[in-house]
């Protein structure tokens, strides 16, 4: 039997242009253990992308601000207090950077995400200040709760499916995924990946992106079971 998955998305089941790499339209829904869409997104991106690949819907969203397993939500960050880090960080003149209609964060419910062309040292400063942490995942500075991550969010997941941590595999490519790979048994950072993910990887791919990702499924799928 296949090993279950924790997959992040941008950087790991993108190609280099952001589009989601087709080929996982295939390979994930025939994958005979669960996967785990785990992310910094807005709760509805990884629930979207679960039902166009058609596997059930396990998720961790919003660097672990929201669980959804077994069709039970778990919310774990204090959205209020990011929002209100992202209204003082305006008052004070700067901005989100995502235009007027906001897409990022329209549907955020557990944190705030800042563009990475934005200051980031007085986003800092008031995240502090209002008992927030700043994690930069190579995409956007996301404001959330401290000890909020994907790490602890994959212990709810795990528990709640009745399996041990252990027995994941992870594939990430940002900061974001550090805690990821420290509970899992098997993790690997895509050759696009920044530092950080790349000294807590077991593994660093040779393949960037997709194709690393997708590498090192067809690798593990040809695993012998126990």
């Amino acid at each position: 039997m296949a090993s279950p998955l924790v997959l992040d998305i941008d950087g790991t089941m993108t190609r280099p242009d952001d589009s989601i790499d087709p080929r996982f339209f295939d390979l994930l829904p025939q994958w005979d253990a669960p996967v785990v869409i785990a992310t910094g997104k807005a709760f509805p991106y990884p629930v979207a992308l679960c039902h166009f690949l058609q596997i059930p819907e396990l998720v961790i969203a919003e660097n672990g601000g929201v669980v959804l397993v077994n069709d039970e939500i778990t919310q774990n960050g204090d959205g209020e207090a990011a929002r209100r880090v992202a209204e003082a960080y305006e008052e004070a003149g700067h901005e989100l950077g995502w235009g007027k209609s906001d897409l990022t964060n329209r549907w955020r419910e557990t944190e705030i995400a800042v563009q990475r062309d934005q200051p980031l040292g007085p986003l800092s400063e008031l995240a502090s200040e209002y008992g927030q942490e700043i994690v930069d995942t190579g995409f956007a500075y996301h404001v959330k709760s401290s000890g909020v991550s994907k790490g602890m969010g994959i212990k709810s997941v795990a528990e709640l499916l009745g399996r041990d941590t252990e027995e994941f595999v992870a594939i990430g490519d940002s900061e974001n995924d550090v805690s990821t790979f420290g509970v899992v048994g098997e993790s690997y950072a895509v050759a696009n990946a920044d530092e950080k993910a790349k000294r807590a990887a077991e593994t660093v791919i040779e393949g960037s992106y997709s194709d690393g990702t997708i590498s090192i499924l067809e690798e593990i799928r040809e695993w012998p079971s126990d």
